[in-house]
């Protein structure tokens, strides 16, 4: 039986019993716990938001235009109960987007181009220089040692192509779309079509609908999808070998293609930009189709292919977890319970042991997501210093030995729990389909 305790702000569950959906007024300054006979779903829209796109290569997405009213004080986020302090990680925080960008030193925000291109320069080196030393041995004992890290490699320069897609890159945003279009196309991500995307996601980081990456599915679409699909999606190592098959289709209950100008993904004047990733993709799958031909389909297989496929599991394993799998359930929302800062602190900083140089400590995610244009060698040090302004809305990510192991755990214990969240409710929890997990034990 659900044990409830009586607070100034409406009825509040005990620590362990996850906070009901709620619905905010601004006018009477109440929370109260909502059913889904009372609740009704909003949903904000990309453009009701922020009007129309303008066509822009450096992302500008520190504040939002718009900021619901906040409905409860600083007091309200924690309560004592049984002499515990409970606290309710979908209140709204006591501090502003503002407090956290101030306690952040200045140079933190500074762009240096010549080290941006240092990185590329390294990565770049370490690319060819694995491919010739695996070509020359063409061993089977160091093949797997060259998939693992070439894989990692491509992730790194991922990496880098996201940044110049944030425009933390370098303030010139005609060399952050040079260098992003030479990085992303070189493991064939159309630039243009991945970064408006992932513009999208910044911008509505945390909100259940109109989310772009990894967002939860409402009940409703959930159940309405085939038994296969399910599985495809939250049975390993399946979900791990998405990110070719979302740049193609997205994901359930979206439409669209990356490739294409006339997705909905786009505004007509991002036509052009679109258009111009998607033949740089096309001319490197030429290349790998001519390198097939000269060198045989077995060797590229060796050299590119299996390395893509490391690369495409990075890439859905870290961005997964910057979302997903933390010990304790992180609410999501819709409607006015929706802010840029509230949708930005449901992410989670991940450490992935040595690798967190090798892939530019993109782990450190929470102020990145919140003030993307932070060059990513300054993500550490900003995070240290908002670290007393966000207090328990900062989770201090697990320590990580050489190799992050221990998150492959959390990724299997999401994917066994987060399946769906419901279709009502401002202020919403994944829950976990009783049969999907049967299933998924009977296999």
């Amino acid at each position: 039986m659900a044990i409830w305790v009586l607070s100034e702000c409406g009825l509040r569950p005990l620590p362990k019993v996850y906070p009901k959906p709620r619905t905010c007024t601004s006018i009477s300054r109440l929370c109260l716990p909502s059913s889904s006979s009372s609740t009704t779903t909003t949903t904000t829209t990309f453009n009701s938001v922020i009007g129309t796109r303008e066509r822009n290569w450096a992302l500008k997405v520190s504040v939002p235009i718009t900021v619901a009213p906040v409905c409860e004080e600083e007091e309200e986020n924690r309560e004592t109960v049984n002499g515990n302090d409970f606290f309710d990680p979908g209140s709204p925080p006591p501090f502003k987007l503002s407090d956290i960008r101030a306690a952040i030193p200045k140079h933190c925000w500074v762009k240096d181009p010549l080290k941006s291109m240092s990185y590329v320069v390294r990565d770049v080196a370490v690319v060819f220089g694995l491919a010739a030393v695996a070509s020359f041995f063409n061993s089977w004992l160091l093949w797997p040692l060259y998939w693992f890290a070439q894989g990692t490699m491509f992730w790194a320069l991922f990496v880098l192509g996201h940044d110049c897609g944030h425009g933390s890159f370098s303030n010139d945003p005609k060399l952050n779309s040079f260098v992003g279009h030479i990085l992303h196309s070189s493991i064939l991500v159309p630039y243009h079509g991945w970064r408006i995307s992932h513009r999208t996601h910044h911008q509505n980081h945390g909100h259940v609908e109109n989310d772009e990456s990894w967002h939860p599915l409402p009940e409703k679409l959930f159940k309405s999808l085939d038994n296969v699909t399910k599985k495809l999606r939250f049975t390993l190592p399946f979900p791990l070998l998405a990110y070719p098959v979302y740049l193609w289709g997205r994901s359930p209950g979206k439409k669209g293609s990356h490739f294409h100008p006339g997705s909905d993904l786009f505004v007509p004047n991002e036509k052009k930009d679109v258009i111009t990733s998607t033949v740089c993709w096309s001319a490197m799958a030429a290349i790998l189709a001519g390198l097939s031909f000269l060198m045989g389909p077995v060797e590229l297989l060796k050299l590119y292919g299996v390395p893509y496929v490391l690369f495409v599991m990075w890439l859905d394993l870290v961005t997964y977890l910057h979302h997903h799998g933390h010990e304790d359930k992180l609410p999501w929302y819709r409607g006015k319970e929706w802010t840029y800062l509230r949708g930005g602190l449901t992410t989670i900083d991940r450490d992935y042991g040595w690798i967190n140089n090798i892939h530019h400590d993109i782990g450190t995610h929470v102020v990145h997501h919140l003030f993307p244009q932070i060059p990513h060698y300054h993500l550490i040090e900003a995070t240290e210093a908002a670290k007393p302004v966000l207090g328990k809305y900062y989770r201090e990510p697990k320590k990580s030995r050489a190799l992050p192991w221990h998150l492959l755990g959390e990724l299997f214990r999401s994917m066994q729990r987060d399946h769906y969240v419901s279709d009502t409710g401002d202020v919403v929890y994944y829950q976990t389909d009783a049969n999907l997990v049967g299933s998924q034990k009977k296999d």
